[in-house]
């Protein structure tokens, strides 16, 4: 199955809620629905960057962090979630406390879904990510430079908002028209920090389905599942050598844990994510 969507694509309100369930009906208190596309053909990079468009405009969306913040999980309620109305099945994402620790935990079931942090921050004064992962597992059939291999048991986002002044003019009339169907413009690119799948000795892939989100290969293949990793990484400094230019100053955070292509299964836990200065 590819990951061209087409149609309604929504981001419900989570609330206080500290679990994600996969399946619904109804429409939501909260929720946040992006036009109808008639036409236009969307992968799951795309609907994240319509979702966060429209982010911007929703109740929950904080100011912009200027100092960064820390998210330990005890909850979701900055979190709001994503799913893919025209794939049946949604991952899920629940708040796991044990003794007096609790971490995010994220399951794709032959699913597909993702959340996404309710906040923004400047690149440019806190570029310095870090979190605490790991998985279950790696996906036999997953291959990163495959559309047919495009699942992760985890995938860390950084969304990068789009900066009319900045573009130039061919670059404003694309953007001018994705904002008719959005209300308004969808964010520029994104950095994909994965568990790849595979232990091709690149660290930087373009995504298969599109050049706007290039993906950072951080941990490779199976050797390390089932064990706590540490991440720190340099956005502002990725971002340049992936994209061989400056980003747009504001950014947020996206988590996804899915499994359609491939029809496999894992789990995925975060135990905190950091956003900070250099």
């Amino acid at each position: 199955m590819g990951k061209r969507r087409r149609g309604l694509y929504h981001c419900q309100e989570l609330g206080d809620s500290d679990t994600l369930s996969s399946g619904r009906t109804g429409r939501a208190a909260g929720e946040i629905l992006l036009p109808r596309a008639t036409g236009i053909k969307m992968n799951k990079f795309l609907i994240i960057l319509a979702a966060v468009s429209m982010l911007s405009a929703a109740p929950l969306s904080a100011q912009m962090m200027e100092q960064g913040f820390r998210e330990e999980f005890n909850s979701l309620t900055n979190w709001k979630p994503l799913t893919f109305p025209k794939i049946p099945r949604h991952s899920t994402y629940r708040i796991q406390k044990d003794d007096s620790k609790s971490f995010l935990v994220a399951v794709a079931d032959r699913s597909a879904s993702g959340i996404i942090h309710a906040g923004s921050f400047n690149i440019y004064k806190t570029p310095i990510i870090q979190w605490r992962w790991k998985i279950s597992n790696v996906y036999q059939a997953g291959d990163e430079k495959k559309k047919s291999g495009d699942d992760y048991p985890l995938r860390i986002y950084v969304v990068f908002k789009y900066d009319p002044e900045k573009a130039g003019a061919w670059e404003k009339a694309q953007y001018k028209t994705l904002k008719l169907f959005y209300g308004d413009y969808p964010p520029h690119s994104s950095l994909n920090y994965i568990w790849a799948n595979k232990k091709y000795p690149d660290r930087i892939l373009p995504n298969p389905y599109t050049a706007k989100a290039q993906m950072i290969l951080l941990q490779k293949g199976p050797d390390r599942a089932g064990q706590w990793v540490d991440e720190q990484v340099n956005a502002l400094e990725d971002y340049r050598k992936a994209f061989g230019a400056d980003p747009p100053r504001e950014a947020t955070i996206a988590i996804m844990s899915d499994a359609d292509n491939t029809g496999e299964k894992a789990t995925g836990y975060v135990d905190y994510i950091e956003v900070s200065p250099q």
